[in-house]
């Protein structure tokens, strides 16, 4: 069993920095992915950023790419979600996931079903 918790939402003016963290309890290395999935009311959950627990490997949908960075610490368990130069379109509501892919699965999936274990949310407003 995986859980997850978010931090670090808030307000923030255009242009500026927000990082979220997202602490995980159990078995959340060998095979898993991370994902960061915003959502906003109305609209389905949107993948944001992913990153493979083992590898590093990053993935980034376009709308964040060279903005957002995500990263993991192995030894505090956390993955953290960098936000810079946001924008008053990144505000939502966002989500830390967790799957554990099969075998020979090196990818990070960009689909909010493929995973299994989220947390509670963490909301960010961007003000313009």
């Amino acid at each position: 069993q995986v859980q997850l918790v978010e931090s670090g939402g808030g307000l923030v003016q255009a242009g500026g920095s927000l990082r979220l963290s997202c602490a995980a309890s159990g078995h959340t290395t060998s095979g898993y992915v991370m994902g960061w999935f915003r959502q906003t009311p109305g609209k389905e959950r949107e993948f944001v950023a992913g990153i493979r627990w083992s590898s590093g490997y990053t993935t980034y949908a376009d709308s964040v790419k060279g903005r957002f960075t995500v990263s993991r610490d192995n030894a505090e368990n956390t993955v953290s979600l960098q936000m810079n130069s946001l924008k008053p379109e990144d505000t939502g509501v966002y989500y830390c996931a967790a799957d554990r892919r099969p075998p020979f699965d090196f990818g990070v999936p960009d689909t909010a079903n493929e995973y299994d274990y989220w947390g509670q949310g963490t909301q960010v407003t961007v003000s313009s």
